[in-house]
Order: structure tokens, then sequence, then C-alpha cells
């Protein structure tokens, strides 16, 4: 190969070779910085690429905390833009403030390092802020710097910078700023990047707030719905409690204690002058039964102002109006008060209160809570109240309803006394003139009878024929006597008819019932005697001493006991003579009153022959009788349920055993609210 001498080129083919490997060469030379020139951009987007990564993988790790995200944006800026400083701040709309803080040599302290004025003539960062545009300042040495800036540039030797504002809905929330102390440090690409770590700061500054937004609601549901729980818990207990309050406001003060963080809570209601003391749970001291409605006590206030009362602090100024709470605060501490009143169509009926020894004022939640508590106290107390009353109308309604009932059988019996009035009144009047000619006929003709013997006797008859007229005129003498007792039993039984169509007479008083009923032993037992001498009974009695005195008509009642009673003298009398005087039988007759609240029972007793089962349940009909024909009218029983249950608006019934014992239980109201019939005299 021939040499080439330098300054002077080949020749023709020689060159044209020459040529060829020099353009190979620089060719390659292209290659190899086009090569290294690609790889450096390569290894600069993997760079970045794991920059992002990483930064969104912290900020996938700190959903709840921006500052490590803050941090990692901070170091990548300063490695990855050759930056020397690099700053995160956070503005509001008079302030910005730096939160982070790095430079080449870490993160540096945030001492003195203030709330800054927004200015924009004043500062860089506030130009970005108002702007709302990213501020790039290549080169601080061609502008004038603000005081602000120049005090930076002296002490840190900035010579560019580059602000980016962090927007959300238009409105800057912050800035990232990256500087260096050299001169034009960013190109577009770098500030591409930066804007990029700008964005992913926006994105955990949202996140955090995103987190913060879903754990306050997260706060709210967790917290409405235990304060819904507690008022559904109260509204449970209304509704199982509607005639008692005490248990709904026991559960109003735990749960008011519990929902509203208090020491202690208390229900006072209104009693009279006074607020009394009614529920309380917790475990401050509580000795005071009542205050005085006043405003020197919290209760009280809210009571006369009805309003809610909120004394932050006892024993600050604002305190001084409840002179009462701040001796309770002295004496067991308590600092802060809450009481609302429960009102009822706009009046104070009592007043809940929370009490907490700490300096803690109740929050809006919890004194909206405890209002919510007050109108279910109020419920809680209208619905008792609306039940007593309901109660009370009710047994008004029975009462009347009862009344009514009485008023109906009344009225029937009164027609059915108007009817019996009516035939009695017409027996009266087309029977009692006959009856009355045959009864003194009858007994004048019986004298007449003697007369006629004694005449007869003076005669002088064959002895036949006296033996005849004799026998004739005793017979005559019989006859007429039967005719004699015969109408005397009618007129008894027309006397007896219009004894029971009169109903009752007398006045309507209060009387010892002991004394009716002892009186009326000792005129039944004298009347059997005087009709038989022969007539032995023993009576007893076993009065009640507080038996006292009930409104009746004496004489009606005087006259059911003497009935009653007659009835057993009948009855012991029958099974006397059925076992023929047998030594084994002794006649009983026992009457017994016992007092039973509002009533008083009369029992009449005896150990007669008892009333068969069929005739049981017609006893108290009228012109129903056991006796046999011609010894009881009928009308005794009837008589005497008329005036027990239609007059006085008691009860009659009887107990009985064939051939062992009959038991009448009479039931009188103390106050039985008895009523004449029209036309009879009170």
């Amino acid at each position: 190969m021939k040499k080439i001498r330098a300054g002077k080129l080949p020749q023709g083919g020689a060159a044209r070779s020459a040529a060829s490997k020099l353009k190979a060469r620089d060719q390659k030379s292209v290659l190899k910085l086009e090569d290294a020139r690609l790889k450096r951009l390569l290894e600069t987007a993997q760079l970045q690429q794991q920059a992002s990564a990483d930064i969104l993988r912290v900020i996938s790790q700190s959903p709840a905390d921006a500052q490590p995200v803050f941090d990692v944006i901070a170091q990548t800026a300063i490695r990855l833009l050759g930056c020397n400083r690099a700053f995160i701040q956070r503005c509001d709309d008079e302030c910005f403030w730096t939160i982070t803080w790095w430079g080449t040599e870490g993160r540096l302290p945030l001492v003195n390092m203030p709330r800054v004025k927004i200015d924009p003539a004043a500062n860089f960062p506030s130009r970005a802020i108002v702007q709302k545009k990213t501020v790039h300042l290549p080169d601080w040495s061609l502008i004038e710097l603000p005081p602000h800036e120049r005090m930076i540039q002296d002490r840190l030797g900035i010579q560019t910078a580059l602000f980016m504002p962090l927007l959300r809905d238009n409105k800057c929330i912050g800035l990232l700023s990256v500087a260096g102390t050299r001169a034009n440090l960013f190109g577009e690409k770098d500030i591409a990047l930066a804007e990029s770590f700008r964005d992913q700061a926006l994105i955990a500054i949202e996140n955090v707030r995103l987190f913060d937004e879903a754990q306050a609601k997260a706060r709210d549901l967790t917290e409405a719905l235990t304060y819904q729980t507690g008022s559904a818990n109260i509204l449970n207990v209304i509704a199982s409690s509607p005639t008692d309050v005490a248990p709904v406001l026991k559960a109003i003060v735990e749960n008011a204690c519990e929902l509203c963080e208090a020491d202690d809570a208390i229900v006072y209601l209104r009693d009279g002058q006074y607020l009394r003391f009614s529920a309380h749970h917790g475990p401050l001291e509580f000795t005071v039964e009542k205050w005085p409605i006043d405003r020197a006590s919290a209760a009280g206030r809210a009571f006369v102002d009805r309003e809610s009362v909120h004394i932050h602090d006892v024993l600050s100024k604002e305190g001084e109006q409840v002179p009462a709470g701040q001796l309770a605060a002295r004496r067991i501490g308590v600092r802060t008060m809450l009481s609302v009143p429960l009102l009822r169509k706009g009046e104070s009926i009592g007043t809940i209160l929370l009490r907490r020894t700490q300096v803690h004022p109740f929050s809006g939640k919890q004194v909206a809570l405890l209002k919510t508590f007050a109108d279910q106290a109020v419920i809680a107390l209208g619905n008792v109240r609306l039940f007593e009353e309901v109660q009370a109308k009710t047994r008004e309604l029975e009462q009347s309803l009862e009344d009514l009932r009485t008023a109906q059988d009344r009225l029937v019996q009164t027609e059915k006394l108007a009817s019996l009035g009516q035939l009695t009144a017409g027996i009266a009047h087309e029977i009692k003139n006959p009856l009355n000619f045959v009864n003194n006929f009858s007994a004048l003709s019986l004298d007449l009878t003697d007369e006629l013997k004694d005449i007869l006797a003076q005669a002088e008859l064959a002895e036949q024929l006296r033996n005849d007229v004799d026998e004739l005129t005793e017979m005559l003498k019989d006859n007429l006597s039967k005719i004699v007792r015969h109408g005397k039993r009618a007129d008894s039984i027309v006397k007896n008819m219009l004894l029971h169509s009169r109903e009752g007479s007398g006045e309507h008083r209060p009387a010892d019932i002991n004394a009716l009923v002892d009186e009326s032993l000792n005129l039944a037992y004298h009347g059997a005697r005087a009709e038989n001498s022969d007539f032995q009974v023993t009576l007893h009695r076993d009065f009640d001493p507080v038996a006292g005195a009930v409104e009746v008509f004496p004489q009606e009642i005087t006259r059911v006991l003497l009935n009653l009673i007659s009835n057993g003298f009948y009855a012991v009398s029958q099974r006397r003579a059925a076992a023929s005087g047998a030594a084994d039988f002794e006649p009983l007759v026992t009457a017994t009153t016992r007092a039973q609240g509002d009533q008083v029972e009369i029992r009449i007793r005896d150990n007669g022959t008892g009333i068969p089962p069929e005739a049981r349940e017609k006893i108290f009909n009228p012109f129903f009788t056991t006796k046999p024909a011609g010894e009881g009218t009928g009308l005794g029983l009837s008589m005497s349920h008329d005036i027990i249950v239609k007059q006085h608006g008691g009860s009659i019934e009887v107990e009985t055993e064939p051939g062992a014992f009959t038991e009448f239980i009479v039931t009188l109201r103390r106050k039985s609210g008895a009523q004449k019939l029209p036309g009879e005299t009170k």
C-alpha cells in the first residue's frame, strides 16, 4: 500500500476510495452518537417512569397523609431536575406557607418559615397563586427581584426558579416550587416533568381530602346511626310503657348521658312552684330533690326562658348568671352544663340537664339530640296523661252505661209496675168492695149463727129435730168461718199487690247497716212468735264492726231483710216439722255483715229445707212460690229483688243445698245513687 503524504490528496480512484472510507467512519460516529443519545433518553425516561411509579406507590400507601408523598416528590424533583431546592406550599385566600422543604443535602427544617401574605408585587409564589399558572424565571440576574426574593437569592444563591400552582376547581390550593443556583436550569422537558410532579402532588392532596371527607361522612353516619338507635330505643320504651313515664325517663337519661358524652343527666318535672327530680343517671353527686322555678340554676333558667341554656364554663363570667351552678361547680367540680326545656304547646313542663366536670362544650349535634330526647319525654308524659284521661273517660262511660242500663231496667220495671198498678187499681175497684161486703157479712153471719143457736135452744123441738138443727148450725158456722178466713187471705193478697207496685217509700239517707240487720232480726223473730207461740229458733249475729253506713231507703231495706229472715224461719220450721221434733236438729238463722271497700255484704243463712234445683232460677219471679197453696203470695222475693237491684243498684244472689241450707247474699254500694220512681216522695 502506498503512503499518502500529508497535504496531498490521492488522485483518481484512490481519492474516491479514501473519501468513501472517511464517510463510513463519519456515519459510524454519527450512529454511535445517536445511539448514545437514544440510550440517554431511554435511561432518562426509565428514571422518570420509575420516579412516577415510586410517587404513585407512596400515594397509594398514604391515602390519609400527603406528607410522605410531598417528601418523595421533592426528593425526586431534586434528583431528576438537577435543582438545588424543592418546596411544596399550601395557601388560602390570604397567605401561603411551606409544608415541605428539601435540598440536595436532604430535608430541611421548617424553622423561621412563617406564613407569607399573598402579594404579587412582593414575591413570585403570590404571582403563580393569583395568575393560576406556572411562573418560570430562568435567570434572576436579568430581572429586578422583589425584597422577599432578593433575600432568598442572597441567602440560598438561587438564580432560577419554577413556581407551579396546584389547582382544584380553578382555585389555587398550593404550589410546587423548584429552584437552582444555575441560571437557565429548566428546559421544556424539565418543566413538563416538574408539572407532572405537580399533578401528582395535587392527586395526593385530593386523596387526603377525599379520605378525610369519607372518614367524616363515615363518622357522621356512625354518629347518626348511634343517635337514631338511641332515639329508637326510647321510642320502644315509650310504646311499651303507655301508663308509666318512669321507664321512659330512665332510658332518656341513660342514652343522653352516653350519646352526649356527659358525666351525668337529670330530668326535672314541674311540681307546683318547684322543679322536682324525676330521673338521674351518672356518678356525680345528686342530693337536691327539687329546685325553685327561677333563673338561678341552669335548669330553672331553661324552664323560665323556654329555650336551651348552654354554659361552656360555669366558673366563667357567663356562669355568673347561674349561681346555683357555680355552687355545684365548687362543691363537686361541674364545669360545663347544658339544659333543654320540655315544652308542651309552648309551655314548659320540665327540663333535662347534662353536666361535665371538664370545660368541654357540647356540640351542636349533641344539643339537637338532647332536644329530641326532650320531645320524646314530652310525648311519654303526654301518653301517660292521655291514657289516664282515657281511663277516666272510660270509667265515666262505663258508669254512664251502667246508669243507663239501670235507668232502662227501672223504666221497664216502671212499665211493669204501671201495668200492675192499673191491674191492682182495677182489682181494688172491682173486687175490693165486693170482697169487703163478703168479709163483713160473713163475719156478721158467723155471729148470727151463735144467736140462732141460742134462740133455737129455747124452742121445744123433738130430739131428732134438735140434733139435725144443731148439726146444720155447726156446718153453717164452719162454712162461714172458712169464708171469713179466705176472705181475709184474699184481702191480704190485694194489699201485697198494692205494696209490690208501690216500689219504695221513705227517705234516701245513710243508715247503719248493722243496726238495720239487727232491728230486722228482732222484728221478724217477735212477729213469728206472735203468730206461733211454739216457734223456736237460734239467731246468730256476725256483724263486721267496720261495716259502717250505706246510703239506702232504710224502710225498703228493712222490708227485704224481714222477707229473707221470715223465709228462713219458715224453712227451719218446715225442716223441724219433717224431722218430727228430732232432738239432733236445732233451727238456726245467721245474719252476717262484711265491709268490702265501697260495698257492704249482707248474708242471711238458714239451715232449713233448702230450695229445689228446678225452683232456684224462678224464685225472684213475681207470684212464684214454693210454699203450699194458701201460705204464700210469691211476691216477697220478687219485691226484694226489685228493691235491691233496680232501686239501689246492688245485687242479690242465693246459694242453697236441698235439705241442708239456704243463704241469700245481698251486696249494696255505699253510695247507691238510688232514685225514687216518678210520683214517690223523698
